[in-house]
């Protein structure tokens, strides 16, 4: 009767390969990041290897929403489907 149940972000962490990987690659540039933030005065190459680390972290996190994002929709009731461009429209007179 004691059933476990998981975090479906989890569940998909340990399924996904590529979240997983994500995830891992996320963790290390973490660690990396709060070495350099640990230290009272960066040099100029640390200063960029922050900023850089930083916007990495930025692209794996919105990846791994992506990958979130379409499990969910996968997962939930059917979304109607979102045209990918500008909508088209005839041309108003002026």
């Amino acid at each position: 009767m004691n059933e476990q149940k998981q975090d479906p972000q989890e569940l998909l962490l340990q399924t996904d390969e590529e979240l997983h990987n994500l995830a891992a690659m996320h963790h290390e540039l973490e660690d990396r990041l709060h070495t350099l933030t640990a230290k009272h005065y960066l040099s100029e190459p640390e200063h960029l290897e922050e900023v850089t680390l930083k916007k990495r972290k930025l692209q794996l996190k919105d990846r791994m929403e992506d990958i979130l994002r379409r499990h969910r929709q996968g997962q939930g009731s059917p979304m109607p489907s979102v045209p990918q461009g500008p909508a088209v429209r005839p041309h108003a007179r002026t």
